[in-house]
């Protein structure tokens, strides 16, 4: 595959109600990679995601400029239903996302698949890799309404890895779902970019987003303001504040205390993990 299976080139887009949404926004995601999107509501995190398999603008209209390449597709020039082959977007609440016609998981996961025209040899074999991979097994024939809201959510990424697309899109997949629901799915998120899937999932989570993230952009207003490093976007406390994000608790910590700790922006820590250990080694 490419080396940047995603490049996203001066992008502009406005709504046919809603102008500029998006303003020249330009980034490349590499092979393997896992790039966050944060921002406040309204910033354009959506409108985003929906811009990588053409559901903006083909399905909302529109005016859009620059250009959007995703698996050396670009997405002026193909359909949607081609490019959902290759990019596989996970919405923010679950039921959007399923079938409504499916009695049991299996029958679910298979669904996307027989739309496709795969051989039911074929379909059986991703339809159990996937339910495992979301850790559903043992639950092949439970109801998809029987389930969890985690449980829907990591059900509704089964549905979009058995396409096995080379980008997964996850539009802040956590938003609808409880403490536990939101374990679930990100223990899932990152046993997937562990193993080397191509992600990009916008998130109002940043502190677990920082664990598993190497690269983040903040939009604010259909700009983006940052870009970088997970580990510098998320420190740079003062500017994240300045448009609404809230940075992770141990970050805005340590930036209140920098002087008396006397460390640079560089060295704040990010997860719970670094903390302690900063402060443990401050400590003594």
């Amino acid at each position: 595959m490419e080396e940047y299976p995603v490049i996203v080139e001066d992008v502009t887009y406005s709504y046919p109600t809603r102008e500029n949404v998006l303003k020249h926004i330009s980034f490349k995601v590499k092979k393997g990679e896992v790039l966050g999107i944060i921002g406040p509501n309204g910033a354009g995190k959506t409108t985003l995601c929906l811009s990588l398999n053409g559901i903006v603008p083909q399905f909302f209209g529109g005016r859009m400029s620059g250009k959007v390449i995703v698996a050396e597709m670009n997405t002026f020039e193909h359909t949607i239903a081609e490019l959902s082959t290759k990019v596989g977007i996970v919405f923010q609440d679950p039921l959007d996302q399923l079938s409504g016609i499916a009695t049991t998981l299996e029958e679910e996961v298979a669904f996307g698949l027989a739309m496709l025209g795969f051989p039911k040899e074929e379909i059986d074999k991703r339809v159990e890799e996937a339910i495992e991979t979301v850790g559903l097994k043992g639950l092949e024939g439970r109801s998809p309404y029987e389930l969890s809201g985690g449980q829907q959510q990591r059900l509704a990424i089964a549905t979009v890895l058995a396409v096995k697309p080379e980008i997964l899109v996850l539009d802040e997949p956590t938003a609808q779902l409880d403490p536990i629901g939101k374990f679930e799915v990100f223990e899932t998120i990152k046993e997937l970019a562990a193993g080397g899937q191509t992600i990009i999932v916008a998130e109002h989570e940043i502190e677990e987003l920082a664990t598993f993230a190497d690269e983040i952009i903040a939009l604010y207003d259909g700009e983006m303001v940052l870009k970088g490093e997970g580990k510098k976007v998320l420190s740079s406390v003062e500017r994240l504040k300045e448009i609404g994000v809230d940075p992770p608790s141990v970050t805005e910590l340590t930036h209140l205390l920098r002087n008396e700790l006397e460390i640079s922006q560089d060295e704040y820590p990010i997860t719970l993990d670094e903390a302690i250990k900063l402060y443990g080694e401050v400590l003594k």
